[in-house]
């Protein structure tokens, strides 16, 4: 839901009770976005995001025309249930959050805290004592704090607030498990002579295969090749681009392999990749396909014919526990999840009635 300029926008929760999150910005930007999203599967649950006057602009306009402004955007939210709680997650949104408050006396306001706003390191000072005081007035006024971490509930204490500790959860941040990782390096041009329906195969068999892709890449070279879109778009490709050498070596410490991706043709036939003998400087074989070429320096290499060939040795190079990480810390982590962060607000939320 995002606040109209010159409309008004109803949410439709007949004989519900509603709870609104206030949003310094567009959801989709909101750094905390992963706290809220979760709590919008509720038909109670609905995000205000800024309309035509962003939050910011409106802290900066004199306390009365602020609260005027505030008082038009929240006259043009038309509710068909009862509003319950008015959730503020920034000391921007507190004349939005005052002008609800002032239409809806029953609601309660909840101010969710992630930094410290007036401490910000991109604001002036006559900024950061309007932030200062927007959030004194909020925090003030609030019916339950939440921070995100200990020290921020400890700077409510100390100003004589209560503030609850809830730590945002991640869980729409990919976890693919560690301990079964492939991760191929691929160092060089990444243009007509790659094979892409080579290197798409490999990502379609190997779910747990990680490319790291070094070079620039030319799509105009094939623009039409669906593989190579496929690739570069694929979640287990990582597209790091031209590297300076320090930074492509470090690129290469990481693997367990490297990869020649080349394509089967006369060109690729005769030439001597120079991406082998570096990857071997560093201790790391590189894969190459069935071409004449790369064999000058066969220590180095080990050929693949097929698929399976490919599979079988991108499998063999993993070495078991190199990217494993602490087990027991990601049991903790995974454990930390929407379910066990977010029941605090759920639980509150239930209790006003929303569901």
């Amino acid at each position: 839901m995002t606040l109209p300029g010159e409309r008004a926008v109803t949410v439709s929760l007949v004989n519900r009770k509603l709870a609104l999150f206030l949003l310094p910005r567009a959801l989709d930007r909101f750094i905390l976005a992963d706290f809220v999203r979760p709590l919008l599967d509720s038909p109670d649950v609905a995000a205000v995001e800024p309309g035509r006057m962003p939050a910011g602009a409106l802290m900066r306009l004199p306390g009365p025309l602020a609260a005027a402004e505030a008082t038009r955007q929240a006259s043009r939210l038309k509710l068909d249930g009862e509003l319950a709680v008015v959730i503020a997650m920034h000391p921007v949104l507190q004349p939005l959050a005052a002008a609800l408050l002032d239409r809806h006396p029953a609601a309660e306001l909840w101010y969710g805290i992630w930094d410290r706003y007036d401490h910000a390191p991109d604001a002036d000072e006559r900024t950061r004592r309007r932030v200062r005081e927007l959030h004194t007035a909020l925090a003030r006024r609030s019916d339950w704090t939440f921070t995100v971490t200990d020290r921020l509930a400890e700077l409510e204490r100390e100003e004589g607030r209560e503030a609850t500790v809830l730590p945002p959860p991640h869980d729409a941040f990919p976890a693919p498990d560690p301990s079964t990782a492939v991760i191929a390096a691929s160092l060089g041009h990444l243009g007509r002579r790659t094979d892409w329906a080579l290197l798409r195969s490999l990502l379609d068999a190997m779910p747990q295969l990680t490319l790291l892709l070094v070079g620039e890449t030319h799509p105009d070279e094939t623009p039409d090749d669906a593989d190579m879109h496929a690739v570069l778009n694929a979640p287990g490709a990582v597209v790091l681009g031209s590297l300076a050498d320090q930074a492509a070596a470090r690129v290469i410490t990481a693997a367990d392999v490297c990869l020649l991706p080349f394509r089967r043709d006369e060109f690729n036939d005769a030439g001597l990749p120079q991406r082998i003998l570096k990857a071997a400087r560093l201790g790391r074989r590189t894969l190459v396909p069935d071409l004449r070429g790369p064999l000058t320096q066969r220590q180095a290499v080990t050929v693949c014919r097929t698929t399976d060939d490919w599979v079988r040795e991108l499998s063999a190079a993993a070495t078991p526990g190199t990217h494993s990480g602490e087990q027991a810390l990601r049991a903790w982590a995974l454990s930390q999840n929407e379910e066990v962060l977010l029941e605090p607000i759920r639980n509150r939320l239930s209790a006003l009635g929303i569901s």
